[in-house]
């Protein structure tokens, strides 16, 4: 198991999982499976979300292998199609001739989660804020990560910024990093990220947009451990409700990271 996640079973077409919420409240979860180095080799790797997931709940999962169809998930205690997979063994299925083959070796490769309450929200019904807040996928170039922070007024009133998200870095435990510094602007990071427009004051209209810019180096020396962040507490606004993105922010021992003032979406 790793981080409240597990494999139950495995076959030629179809990968079961388990995820238990081991914490104190709901959280939405998502998971990577990747290969294992043993058994035949996933074509790529595999992801998965369990979203509203209760403290102390589990719920399995499942994925398809090797183009199979998707399964519904299951309750826990269902019993699964084909049979468990002990330890150290690898899985084996009929192969096009009705001989056996290795099934892909899966392993858990990394586990996010995020409490449901701050969740992310790119579409879908819209929050009881009003606002949704979502980060890309981002773009990495020769150390240089730049991420996009979107914003979306999908409630019935004009939205008034001024300035600056705010942003916390989090750990994998969802504390402070406190050894980072947020610094307003991308250009003491570097220039021409999009992060460099000085702060403005203008309202988002309802269904209109706006967005800002995490920009980072992962950079290495001998001053400190790198650190490696995978979490971000954003507000849109001071007293804002707040939303957790997981922009992965491989920050080395630089120490920084700059947050691009809202611009208008498009601008």
């Amino acid at each position: 198991m790793r981080d409240g996640v597990r494999i139950v079973a495995v076959d030629g077409d179809c990968l079961e999982y388990e995820v238990t919420n081991r914490g104190a409240e709901a959280v939405d979860v998502s998971v990577l499976f990747g290969w294992s180095g043993s058994g035949e080799r996933l074509s790529d790797n595999l992801s998965a979300v369990q979203r509203g997931l209760a403290p102390g709940a589990s719920v399995r999962g499942r994925l398809p292998l090797a183009g199979a169809p998707a399964q519904p998930d299951l309750p826990v205690g269902a019993q699964p199609t084909f049979t468990d997979v002990p330890d150290g063994v690898v899985p084996r299925s009929a192969g096009p001739s009705g001989s056996a083959r290795p099934a892909p070796g899966v392993k858990v490769v990394q586990v996010r989660s995020v409490p449901t309450a701050e969740a992310p929200s790119e579409g879908g019904a819209c929050p009881a804020s009003g606002v949704r807040v979502y980060a890309d996928r981002g773009d990495a170039a020769m150390g240089l990560r730049v991420v996009g922070l979107h914003l979306e007024n999908c409630g019935a009133a004009e939205l008034l910024l001024d300035g600056y998200p705010q942003v916390q870095v989090l750990d994998e435990a969802h504390a402070p990093v406190a050894s980072v510094r947020v610094l307003e602007g991308g250009a003491a990071i570097a220039t021409g990220t999009g992060a460099d427009a000085p702060a403005r004051r203008f309202t988002v209209p309802p269904g209109g947009k706006a967005r800002s810019t995490l920009v980072w180096r992962n950079t290495n020396d001998a001053s400190s451990d790198p650190v490696n962040a995978p979490y971000a507490r954003v507000r849109a606004t001071p007293g804002a409700a707040p939303v957790m993105v997981t922009p992965e922010l491989d920050l080395g021992t630089t120490g920084r990271l700059g947050v691009g003032a809202w611009v208008p979406e498009g601008s």
